[in-house]
């Protein structure tokens, strides 16, 4: 009796030791060790002081960083070969390969042929590098203030950071490449950032495997996207930092779109629509968790052409931005277009990844799902609640990130996801080959020497046509964010390059004979003529 009332005593003593040690843990959720600021990009010293979110981090790499040529992922040229004639006269009909994780969103950069074949702008860099300090330092130079490291540290300053990117969207990729390598991370005694930097001129460039040129890039450390890109140094709150963002969020807003998604914008509009709509100081937490990712992975202009900009106006819906884009005007007045069509010469949009965009015609948007939910779901550690940062599928979580809501087994609900992608991808080719299609019909037309402006309706049903299937084609999803919507989306896309094809074959056929005098059965009912007499 002795022996078990001691045991007993023990097992109550260590409960009450574990619950006050747990509660204790939770008061506490981090301790800081190491101090942050505004010029914090290097993720290091944050990694003192949250441990836990910087080992998730990290792991976006998988086991260990991969680099080198033989690491690349699959090409998407070769597994859809549609693709090279989607992009025919584009940069990304020369290399365009599987996505990896976000630890390599620089790294791939530096070295994809699209980057080192071909001269990019500057503007890349606002989502795949963290670049938020370099626009500060050269907004507040261009604004005849002071940018020392002091300065930079000490506020974020929006405005500063808005007027950089606008002074550096339009710029050649290596020249902001060299002064994000050359702009202060806050780690000023140590340069060997986390993840490695890309080769200089990549695998296949001119100066891949050269020496590096004199006039080349000042070798320095930049990163990929870190936690001063989505949280406050100050207070850790999540945040939207992107001024591209900022700038299409305010569009959105004073249009008449609906976003009953947005709660927060809907409240600002009921309200009179005071001052101008700002993210970070009137969105819910619940939408700030769909903001820091939508910040990237959207449509958006990205060329050498005009600033870096988020086709909102209107609306997220494809159309809606699609429209964005018929009204819009270079800055030299000439008529939007990403490029004309290598083979055809039609004026052509490209689609970057509009995630978000498709995300916000999904049944999870309208309930009330955040991207983070999904893709970065809670965890207990100890005592404390933590979001998950090895942002990835939430395929390989689903305990996580489904069963929250689906109480279904794991198998059922990885059966309904491989079925709405493979439903999809079905869907996708059947676009890809009424595309081809359309471009051969057109091609065979201008080959029998008509003249060029018989071709203006056509080239424009070209372009919806191509608009609509590089949309879905891009976004990351396979159609699991809204799967109606994408096959809405594709179904357009069939349907215009059918008309196109239509139209291209009909311009260069000879004149149809008349079909007047064919005969024409007539509708024969199955109610009698004249009803019995025995009925009115």
């Amino acid at each position: 009796m002795f022996v078990a009332a001691a045991a007993g005593t023990m097992l109550i003593a260590w409960v009450l030791t574990t619950m006050f040690a747990r509660k204790q843990e939770a008061r506490t959720p981090f301790l800081r060790v190491a101090e942050i600021s505004e010029i914090s990009v290097d993720p290091e010293p944050w990694g003192l002081n949250w441990p836990h979110q910087f080992d998730g981090w990290k792991s976006t790499a998988g086991e260990k960083f991969y680099g080198g040529s033989s690491a690349m992922t699959e090409s998407k040229l070769e597994k859809q070969p549609w693709l090279k004639r989607l992009y025919a006269g584009y940069a990304f009909s020369i290399d365009y390969r599987e996505a990896r994780g976000h630890a390599y969103m620089l790294y791939d950069q530096g070295v994809t042929e699209r980057v080192t074949k071909k001269p990019q702008s500057g503007a890349c860099l606002h989502c795949h590098g963290s670049t938020t300090v370099l626009y500060r330092r050269v907004g507040l130079e261009a604004m005849g203030e002071d940018a020392s490291p002091e300065i930079l540290a000490a506020g974020f300053r929006p405005d500063a950071v808005q007027r950089g990117f606008e002074e550096l969207s339009m710029k050649p990729y290596h020249e902001v490449l060299a002064l994000l390598m050359q702009t202060p991370d806050g780690t000023p005694d140590e340069n060997d950032p986390v993840f490695p930097p890309a080769p200089a001129g990549g695998f296949n460039g001119e100066i891949a495997g050269q020496p590096v040129p004199e006039d080349h890039p000042v070798v320095g450390e930049a990163h990929p996207v870190t936690c001063i890109d989505c949280h406050d140094p100050k207070t850790m709150a999540i945040r939207v930092t992107r001024p591209g963002f900022v700038n299409g969020i305010r569009q959105l807003a004073a249009g008449e779109a609906s976003v009953p998604h947005l709660p927060s914008i809907e409240k600002w509009r009921k309200a009179g629509r005071q001052g101008e709509y700002d993210p970070n100081a009137l969105a819910t937490r619940q939408e700030m968790r769909s903001f820091v990712c939508g910040q990237c992975h959207v449509e958006y202009y990205c060329a050498s052409k005009m600033t870096l900009t988020f086709p909102w106006k209107h609306g997220l819906r494809v159309e809606d931005e699609e429209r964005t884009w018929e009204e819009t005007t270079f800055p030299d007045g000439s008529e939007f277009a990403d490029y004309r069509h290598g083979e055809t010469g039609a004026i052509t949009y490209k689609a970057q990844h509009p995630e978000f965009e498709l995300w916000s015609q999904g049944i999870h948007a309208r309930s009330g799902v955040s991207c983070s939910d999904c893709h970065m779901p809670y965890q207990r550690v100890g005592a404390a609640k933590l979001s998950m940062h090895n942002v990835q599928s939430p395929l390989e979580n689903l305990n996580a990130s489904c069963q929250n809501c689906h109480h279904q087994s794991e198998g059922e609900l990885r059966t309904r996801v491989e079925g709405i992608q493979s439903r999809h991808l079905a869907l996708l080719e059947r676009s890809g080959k009424a595309m081809t299609e359309m471009l051969d019909a057109i091609r065979e037309a201008q080959a029998a020497g008509l003249d060029k402006q018989l071709f203006e309706e056509i080239f424009k049903l070209q372009r919806k046509a191509m608009w609509r299937l590089d949309y879905v084609s891009s976004e990351n999803s396979r159609g699991f964010h809204a799967s109606q919507e994408a096959a809405r989306i594709l179904g357009e896309s069939i349907d215009f390059s059918r008309q196109a094809q239509a139209a291209a074959l009909r311009l260069r056929a000879p004149a149809p004979p008349s079909t007047e005098d064919l005969p024409v059965e007539n509708v024969k009912g199955v109610t009698p003529a004249t009803p019995p007499a025995d009925q009115p």
